[in-house]
């Protein structure tokens, strides 16, 4: 394992018993209102900070973007690393007990993916990649599905929930999708999404107006199993624009296809 994904590693699974700790106690947490339906607790500052500090105990000089406390920008020179921290992906599930979330940790060298991490505490699960070294599951190596057509394919999305200026385009993608497979799954968090694509729980995912924390993990993930990871341009500007498609090279078309179809241009840059 390369080292600065064991450091990922274990950072994710210390916020995940960070995280499980508070699980039984829910309404002792204190709990903030970021925006419409966005919440952060104490769980998500305590998770984050001991992401942080596992990094900087062994690379004090690697910028560090967080999602509750931004990005870091070491002083002393401009580093070639950066890690993309998201410390508890589906705050609001975390928050009803809902078994669906995640801790989430990429980095970048010289702004290219290179190592990324989705760990769910609840499962004991461990997703894993480095870039041209395949994905793993709990060090087993995993692969995307097979799945050639969007006929009896299983898809994962996100609804969107704060922004709402979207959301006919939105409907309209998913009313096409919902018609066209055996199922759409909207679990709530993104990042687990991915890994599931990667390891063949379900065939493709796409989702608008997502943070680079929410995804950088997992697209790479996706990627090293065998996914097209790419935005509704067919680009690789995701992380950009937040606009994100995934799936399978055989799936890949015509879930393209589908989603230019149903969303207008402007919203798909």
């Amino acid at each position: 394992m390369h080292p600065l994904l064991n450091i990922a590693s274990i950072a994710a699974r210390q916020a995940g018993s960070k995280i499980l700790h508070h699980l039984e106690n829910i309404d002792r947490l204190n709990i903030e209102h970021k925006g419409k339906n966005d919440y952060v607790s104490e769980v998500d500052k305590e998770a984050e900070e001991i992401i942080i500090q596992t990094i900087k105990k062994y690379y004090p000089d690697h910028a560090i973007l967080a999602e509750e406390s931004g990005k870091t920008v070491v002083k002393s020179k401009k580093s070639d690393y950066e890690w993309i921290i998201d410390p508890l992906d589906g705050t609001t599930n975390f928050l009803h007990q809902f078994p669906q979330f995640s801790v989430s940790i990429a980095v970048k060298e010289k702004g290219r993916l290179m190592h990324g991490v989705i760990f769910d505490p609840v499962r004991d699960e461990m997703f894993s990649a480095t870039r041209g070294s395949g994905a793993k599951l709990n060090n087993y190596r995993i692969r995307t599905s097979e799945q050639k057509t969007l006929n009896n394919a299983l898809l994962a999305t996100g609804f969107p929930y704060h922004d709402f200026s979207y959301l006919d385009s939105y409907l309209n993608s998913l009313k096409s999708f919902m018609q066209s497979t055996a199922g759409v799954r909207r679990a709530g968090s993104a990042a687990l999404d991915l890994a599931y694509v990667a390891c063949g729980r379900v065939d493709g995912f796409w989702e608008f107006n997502l943070k680079p924390w929410d995804i950088a993990a997992g697209a790479l993930i996706a990627q090293e199993a065998g996914a097209l990871v790419t935005d509704f341009m067919g680009s690789e500007h995701y992380l950009e624009s937040g606009n994100i498609l995934v799936a399978n090279p055989k799936l890949y078309k015509e879930m393209a296809q589908t989603i230019s179809k149903t969303i207008p241009e402007e919203l798909r840059k």
